[in-house]
């Protein structure tokens, strides 16, 4: 789905021909057993932003290529009973280093994610593993990136603390290397009674003696004082981030993921998702989003590994 008021002024062309200009890596896609997730793979790798390796049953995967009158012959196909099996079999062809990220098919994200946070056969790193949305917002100048909008619930401060390592990181592998973070909540001063306060005001602090590096932290701020120099200005707020953040931490799941939805479809904003903190990137899509999201979505997964990758290589 797409709601977009100028479709011309696509921000995500450049991360496409930046992600393009590198060797396509093999992803699975776990259980791509109708259109729109066998679809989005296809179109990827059409795109030369990745190398499909089809994990589910391969009769119904066969099926919805029949549907969509694709030919997938030249594709790999591991051939397993079931949803469940097909996330068990990703997360076995990572540690195999067949697959270099995983995709998102139609299972439901907890489905998938069971396997990948599994403390005994799992792909979990020191960090934990955040999901964001880098959302291209008409109205706004630039990328917004916001955290964490489906995977933590309701993060305490450590996990906030990961969760903010993580899109730092992610920023910077998409080339930019001083992000600006607004830690949102629902006013700009501590208030005991509202926790996420607290939170921020601590993470600043986390950011002041070197806990969280790499990036320009404000908060507490609401939304208006985030986004809005003149919001600030009449409120009395001086900060290095309002007016222009990268990225916003939301205080919880419910809030970044309505956040999310309300630009897309009463702003006709456009997000590209991918889970980061697992040793590969996890590419999460909806069978709502467009064709063009679900490829920024992998454009932003691969630009992510080859940043990782020239991290491990220069270590």
């Amino acid at each position: 789905m797409t709601n977009r008021l100028n479709p011309s002024a696509d921000r995500y062309a450049p991360i496409l021909k930046q992600a393009q200009s590198l060797r396509p890596r093999r992803a699975a896609i776990v259980h791509p057993v109708e259109k729109h997730s066998l679809g989005g793979a296809i179109e990827a790798a059409k795109a030369a932003l990745l190398t499909p390796l089809l994990v589910g049953p391969k009769a119904k995967i066969l099926a919805a290529a029949d549907s969509i009158g694709e030919d997938i012959s030249s594709y790999e196909i591991y051939d397993v009973a079931h949803s469940h099996a097909a996330a068990e079999k990703a997360v076995e062809l990572v540690h195999q280093g067949a697959a270099k990220s995983i995709m998102k098919g139609a299972l439901h994200t907890d489905e998938l994610l069971r396997p990948i946070l599994s403390r005994a056969t799992g792909l979990r790193t020191e960090r934990r593993l955040s999901h964001t949305f880098v959302v291209d917002a008409p109205n706004y100048h630039k990328f917004l990136f916001i955290t964490d909008a489906g995977i933590n619930i309701f993060p305490d401060l450590m996990t906030k603390a990961d969760i903010l390592r993580n899109v730092i990181e992610l920023a910077h592998a998409l080339d930019i290397t001083t992000p600006k973070v607004a830690i949102l909540s629902a006013i700009e001063t501590v208030n005991p009674n509202i926790p996420s306060t607290i939170e921020a005001a601590a993470l600043c602090k986390m950011a002041d003696r070197g806990q969280i590096k790499g990036a320009i932290i404000d908060g507490p701020l609401a939304f208006d004082l985030a986004i809005s120099n003149e919001a600030a200005t009449i409120k009395g707020v001086k900060s290095p981030v309002t007016g222009d953040p990268d990225i916003l931490l939301v205080p919880d799941l419910e809030t970044g993921n309505m956040l999310c939805k309300q630009l897309e479809y009463l702003a006709g904003a456009e997000a590209a998702g991918v889970a980061i903190g697992a040793k590969v990137p996890i590419i999460l899509t909806s069978r709502a989003d467009s064709a063009h999201a679900r490829l920024c979505s992998c454009a932003v997964a691969q630009l992510f590994y080859a940043y990782k990758e020239r991290g491990l290589n220069n270590a």
